[in-house]
C-alpha cells in the first residue's frame, strides 16, 4: 500500500507540474514563426509577432499566481498556489484530488529546481521528497520534469506556439475580468516532446518519450492561450485524446511579480521516496 500510493504521489505530482508549465521549445520559440517578426504578412506573422511580445513580457515577470485543474482519464486535479521562476522553477501550492490522489482533501506541494516535496502524512513524517536526478534514472517522464523544473516558465507555453508555427489568432474573449485575445495552435505527437524539452534533454529521454507517448495512443495536441492587454499570459488550456482517458488541463496566471515564499521543508520531516521503495518510481508512469 505504501509503495503503490508513493507511486500514485509522484504521478499527480508530475501531472500537475506538467499542466503549470510543461511546453517551450529548445529555443522557446524565438527563431521560428512569423517572418519579420513585424506582425505585416499572414495570419500567422502576425500571431507570431505578438506571440513573441507576450513571451518576453511573461518571461520577465519572474513570478505570478497560478491556479489549474487537470483531468486525465477518471480523475481531477486541482491546484492553487504561487510560482516563482527567477532562479529556476520554484512552486507553493495546494492540491486537491477527485477520483484519484487524497480524495477530496486538500495537500501541500513544494517544488523546487532539485525536487518536489508533497505533504502525504505517511507515519512521523509527513512529507515525502522526489529527488529530480534519482527519480530520472527511473522514467523519461521524471527526466521530463527535472529538465522543465531547471528550464521552464510560463512564457515557454508561449513558445511553443511560436515553435510550431501553426500559432493563429481566434478572437477576443473575457478572461476573468479581463479582456484578452486568444491564439491556438494543434501539433502532432513527432513534434510534442522535441518542442517541449530544453537544450539540455538528452537524446535517450527524447526517444523514451516519443515512444512513451505514441504507447499510449497519443496522436496530437491542442493548445490554447489567452494573452491580456498587458501582453500577459491569463490563461492556458491544453487537450489531448489517448487510450487511458485524455488529457485536459486549464491554468489561470494573475499576479504577475506577486512574492512567493518557497521553504523546503525540515529534514527532520520528511522522507525520501527513493530510499523507501526502490520500485515507487517504475516507468510504468511513462505511460
Amino acid at each position: 500500500m505504501r509503495t503503490a500510493r508513493i507511486t500514485a504521489a509522484a504521478a499527480a505530482g508530475v501531472v500537475m507540474l506538467a499542466g503549470l508549465t510543461a511546453c517551450g521549445g529548445k529555443d522557446g520559440g524565438g527563431n521560428k514563426a512569423g517572418g519579420d517578426g513585424a506582425g505585416g504578412g499572414s495570419p500567422v506573422q502576425a500571431a507570431a509577432a505578438a506571440l513573441r511580445t507576450a513571451s518576453e513580457k511573461t518571461g520577465s515577470e519572474k513570478s505570478a499566481k497560478v491556479e489549474s485543474t487537470t483531468k486525465q482519464g477518471g480523475t481531477t486535479q486541482s491546484m492553487k498556489g504561487g510560482m516563482d521562476w527567477s532562479q529556476g522553477m520554484r512552486m507553493n501550492v495546494e492540491t486537491t484530488g477527485q477520483g484519484g490522489l487524497g480524495g477530496n482533501k486538500p495537500m501541500q506541494a513544494i517544488y523546487t529546481p532539485e525536487a518536489m516535496y508533497l505533504k502525504l502524512g505517511l507515519g512521523g513524517k509527513p512529507w515525502m521528497k522526489y529527488d529530480y536526478n534519482a527519480m530520472a534514472k527511473k522514467s523519461p517522464v521524471f527526466a521530463l520534469l527535472k529538465d522543465q523544473m531547471q528550464n521552464n516558465n510560463p512564457s515557454r507555453s508561449v513558445g511553443l506556439l511560436l515553435a510550431t508555427g501553426k500559432a493563429k489568432k481566434v478572437g477576443s474573449e473575457d478572461v476573468r475580468g479581463v479582456k484578452a485575445t486568444h491564439y491556438t495552435a494543434t501539433f502532432d505527437v513527432a513534434e510534442l516532446t522535441r518542442m517541449q524539452a530544453s537544450k539540455d534533454f538528452s537524446e535517450k529521454d527524447m526517444k523514451s518519450m516519443e515512444e512513451a507517448l505514441k504507447k499510449s495512443g497519443t496522436k496530437n495536441e491542442t493548445i490554447d492561450l489567452w494573452i491580456g492587454p498587458d501582453d500577459l499570459l491569463v490563461k492556458k488550456t491544453e487537450k489531448m485524446q489517448n487510450n487511458q482517458g485524455g488529457y485536459e488541463n486549464t491554468v489561470f496566471y494573475s499576479d504577475y511579480g506577486t512574492k512567493v515564499s518557497v521553504e523546503e521543508p525540515p529534514a527532520s520531516q520528511v522522507n525520501d521516496a527513493a530510499k523507501l521503495s526502490s520500485g515507487a518510481m517504475g516507468g510504468g508512469l511513462a505511460g
